[in-house]
């Protein structure tokens, strides 16, 4: 493997980038050959999943927040991600513009209407009436708790597990490095390349999921504009399309590429954001963003810790299905992207503090979460109406965002501009505001991937990330292939199967990251003097 690496120009572990290309190749061809077998074993595997595990994703995402704020709030918060003299490279807003940017900015495009929408016309709660003031209360609260601490929570702990171990004991870039202190040099033989080939994969179809999500997105926003067909093939062209964008951005390079990508895009939703607050009800929506703060506040304990265990006594199937629908695949499919935002952040955070990073990672995008979620999830369901009388004296308008959403999620958006002003030109807005996060969150991962693989802490030849980013466009065109009228659906399938072994992984890093702690406070932190691998 070794020569064939040479051959072709590539600097990396040749085991990791070829392993992984060609598992992820067999995966490619099963899809073509046997693409219904593939399919019906997602969706068992799935529901296996939901049904028997469903309660461990919940509880495993609850205990990382937990062990991130006592990580933050003591004494080890003051340690530096480096060197002791090392500081951060990047300023607090860029820093912030491309973690947001490479995180879940696809994500608040693609659910900030749609999520509050839906939970609005059907509460989880089944003593909720749909449509009511209660309803939108708590439509709310599940938005803002699916996309709020508990999704950065996922992000953070790898992201920090990463830039300790990499930048203060110089270990090789790679997620087998975080388990150093547990396996020690094992890291560098086939237990630990086995861990760097799952995370490989899991990053490639976690970006490949959201790379279809977002590009079901688009193809609903071209065809509200110019009556492009909303099918399968539409969605490959614009997927081929985007994935040339991202490769370019990839040649750019990190600085002069997603630097610059993330700070324009976070510019235009940010525009955005504020067009809707200016244009729509501005008092109702700023009396809004308090009360959703209360909110968020108020129900984030016990929605955290809520797993529908009674669906059995209170739903008409006595299925969990709405947990596995949406919380569960929420969490498996943002710890698919773990690995990738987790490095991706260490990378771009070397010099922090570990309090300045587990809380700047924590809060800051999760704020600007609940500002998004209020003017959006507000404004939408306002124009859908809220409570009896409301709705009554709309007449035909009353639901008409809950029968978009009910017909296509992805259009959700785009209905929801057709009550504002220069509706055409918002539109368009948006269109381009998601397809420059899919640009981004490409070129980070196929960044982050390379990075995976040739553990160095700069990025190998070009050709190698380019690799990737066609990689990820390949899969995700795949998977709509796959996905078919299923849509959603079969994503969510696939992800929920994939997200299981990934998860457990970073659960494990919690073992990993608190015996390397309690080793530094006994021969680093009490000597003041600088941290040595033989310490682990």
């Amino acid at each position: 493997m070794q020569a064939l690496a040479v051959r072709l120009g590539l600097r990396t572990d040749p085991v990791i980038f070829f392993v992984s290309a060609g598992l992820m190749a067999v995966f490619l061809f099963a899809l073509v050959v046997t693409p219904e077998a593939i399919g019906s074993a997602f969706a068992g595997g799935r529901e296996w999943v939901v049904t028997n595990l469903g309660w461990f994703f919940i509880f495993g995402v609850n205990v990382w927040l937990l062990f991130l704020l006592w990580v933050a709030l003591s004494r080890y918060g003051d340690i530096r991600l480096g060197g002791d003299d090392d500081r951060p490279q990047y300023s607090n807003v860029s820093w912030f513009c491309m973690l947001f940017a490479g995180g879940i900015g696809t994500v608040l495009m693609f659910w900030g209407v749609a999520e509050p929408i839906f939970h609005f016309a059907n509460p989880p709660h089944g003593d909720v009436a749909p449509h009511s003031v209660n309803a939108a209360q708590e439509a709310m609260g599940f938005s803002l708790y699916h996309l709020g601490l508990h999704t950065w929570t996922i992000f953070a702990l790898p992201g920090l597990a990463f830039a300790y171990f990499i930048y203060r004991y110089d270990l090789p870039v790679r997620v087998s490095s975080v388990f150093y202190p547990l396996i020690k040099e094992r890291i560098y033989g086939p237990v630990g390349k086995t861990i760097d080939v799952f995370a490989v994969l899991g990053t490639l179809f976690g970006v490949a999921v959201s790379i279809g999500l977002g590009t079901s997105q688009i193809n609903a926003g071209l065809t509200e504009l110019f009556g492009v067909p909303d099918d399968v093939t539409t969605k490959v062209a614009i997927i081929v399309v985007l994935t040339a964008v991202a490769v370019a951005s990839i040649v750019a390079g990190l600085d002069k590429g997603v630097k610059i990508l993330s700070n324009i895009n976070i510019g235009m939703a940010t525009g955005l954001l504020v067009f809707v607050l200016l244009t729509g009800s501005t008092i109702f929506l700023l009396r809004g963003i308090i009360e959703t703060l209360g909110i968020y506040v108020s129900n984030i304990v016990p929605l955290a810790f809520w797993n529908d265990t009674l669906a059995q006594y209170t739903r008409e199937d006595g299925h969990w299905g709405w947990q596995g629908n949406w919380t569960v695949f929420y969490w498996a499919w943002t710890v698919t992207w773990s690995p990738f935002i987790g490095l991706f952040v260490a990378r771009i955070s070397k010099g922090r503090t570990i309090r300045e990073f587990v809380l700047g990672v924590l809060f800051a995008p999760s704020l600007f979460t609940l500002v998004w979620f209020a003017i959006f999830g507000w404004s939408a369901m306002e124009i859908d109406g809220i409570g009896e009388a409301t709705r009554a004296a709309m007449g035909e308008q009353a639901g008409m965002l809950t029968a978009a959403v009910n017909e296509s999620v992805p259009l959700a958006m785009f209905a929801f501009f057709e009550h504002f002003p220069a509706t055409t030109l918002i539109q368009g807005l948006a269109v381009v505001i998601v397809a420059i996060f899919f640009a981004t969150s490409s070129d980070s991962a196929s960044l982050v991937i390379d990075l995976l693989c040739t553990g160095d802490t700069e990025p190998g030849p070009v050709r190698q990330r380019v690799f990737w980013g066609v990689s990820e466009g390949a899969v995700a065109a795949m998977l709509i292939v796959l996905a078919g009228e299923a849509g959603l659906v079969a994503l969510q399938q696939v992800i929920t199967v994939i997200g299981l072994p990934i998860f457990i992984l970073v659960f494990a890093m919690i073992f990993a990251l608190f015996r390397a702690l309690m080793r530094e406070d006994l021969v680093v932190i009490r000597p003041r003097r600088a941290p040595r691998l033989e310490d682990l």
